[in-house]
């Protein structure tokens, strides 16, 4: 049987724009106490968008928490009381210039609830629209790359892709609309 831990105080050290840190003190199961490290996060939102050619809409991004260029679905963090369907019209826009005609949630989950309480949105669309230009963040620095489906899926194969969410997001959408996906 699972038991839950129980609270007994709560203290941040850190409160940031992305996130916040706080380290709570806990009673186990068997009445011991120890620590754990908690990183908040509002949540975030990640689009499978595909274009007319049936290609999918990636971001390539340089992530300094990893030190690399990361190939990814356009996401983006949720704001404060803002909808996750929201959030992905938002992002969809501001990262790549096409707004979509169609939003469908796939799939929820927590990025990695270990030490973090970040839950992620992964919509689907194949009806977009180009848009008169993008609205990137200041502080964002990205270039929009397409492909298709099948060379999608060899490079996560090969390690090409690497992040979490495209990785998902790709998985979902040979599942679920593969079939009409078929160029590429």
């Amino acid at each position: 049987m699972i038991y839950c831990e129980k609270t007994v105080s709560k203290a941040y050290i850190y409160k940031g724009k992305v996130v916040n840190l706080r380290v709570d003190e806990v009673v186990l199961p068997n009445n011991k106490h120890t620590k754990r490290e908690i990183v908040e996060h509002t949540g975030a939102v990640g689009i499978i968008a595909i274009n007319e050619k049936k290609e999918i809409i990636l971001v390539k991004q340089y992530r300094k928490p990893v030190e690399e260029i990361l190939l990814e679905i356009p996401a983006g963090k949720l704001e404060k009381g803002e909808e996750p369907i929201e959030c992905a019209k938002r992002e969809l826009e501001e990262e790549t210039g096409f707004t979509p005609l169609n939003l469908k949630k796939i799939v929820e989950f927590y990025t990695s609830p270990g030490f973090s309480s970040e839950k992620l949105t992964l919509f689907y669309t194949d009806r977009i629209k180009r848009t008169t230009q993008t609205k990137s963040d200041p502080d964002e620095f990205l270039d929009v790359v397409t492909i298709g489906l099948n060379q999608a899926l060899k490079m996560l194969e090969s390690g090409k892709i690497t992040d979490a969410k495209t990785i998902i997001g790709i998985l979902i959408a040979k599942k679920q609309y593969g079939h009409l996906l078929e160029r590429g």
